[in-house]
C-alpha cells in the first residue's frame, strides 16, 4: 500500500537532525542535482538480491542519484527496488548511505551492523555497492546475493 508523502518541506519546518519527519528519522541536509535536500531514513528493512548477476541496468549507475538509481532497477524488475518505492522512498545511493552512516556516528540513528546493505549504486553488470554500518565500509557485492535494504526518502526543501 502506497503511503501519502509530503512531497517538498519549507526551509523553515526542518526539524533538528535526528528528529522524526515524513515517517522515519531526518537525517541531514544535502544538495542533489542542484537542489537542496532533506534526507530521512526510514524504518523499514528487508531484505533481497540487487539484481541478475551479469546484468548491466541501464540508469542505475549514479554515485548520488539513488531516487533514479531505484527508479531504473525497479524498471528493470528489482524485487527490492519496487518494494522501497511501494513505501514513497528508495534504496540509499552511496552518498546517501555515507550521510546516514555520519548519522549513525553523531548518535542521531540506529543501524543493523551485523549484514551488509545494499546501495541503489551499480558497480558494473555484475556488482553494485553495499555498505556495513558498523564502521561505513563501502564494498562491491555480487548483484544475486542478499543484502538487508533500509530505505530512504529524499524531500526538496522550499
Amino acid at each position: 500500500m502506497t503511503q501519502s508523502v509530503l512531497q517538498s518541506i519549507a526551509a523553515a519546518d526542518l526539524p533538528e537532525r535526528g528528529q522524526p519527519l515524513a515517517g522515519g528519522t531526518f537525517v541531514t541536509r544535502y544538495w542533489l542535482n542542484g537542489q537542496e535536500r532533506a534526507l530521512i531514513l526510514m524504518p523499514d528493512e528487508f531484505e533481497g538480491a540487487w539484481g541478475k548477476y551479469g546484468v548491466k541496468i541501464t540508469g542505475a549507475d549514479s554515485y548520488s542519484d539513488g531516487e533514479a538509481n531505484t527508479r531504473a532497477m525497479a524498471e528493470a524488475g528489482s524485487e527490492i527496488a519496487i518494494k522501497a518505492l511501494e513505501l514513497g522512498a528508495h534504496i540509499p545511493s552511496c552518498l546517501e548511505g555515507q550521510l546516514v552512516m555520519a548519522a549513525k556516528a553523531d548518535g542521531l540513528v540506529t543501524l543493523r551492523e551485523d549484514r551488509f546493505h545494499w546501495m541503489s549504486s551499480q558497480f558494473s553488470a555484475d556488482f553494485a555497492y553495499s555498505m556495513v554500518f558498523e564502521d561505513g565500509w563501502l564494498n562491491t557485492t555480487v548483484k544475486d546475493l542478499e543484502r538487508l535494504v533500509r530505505p530512504v526518502r529524499s524531500l526538496p526543501i522550499q
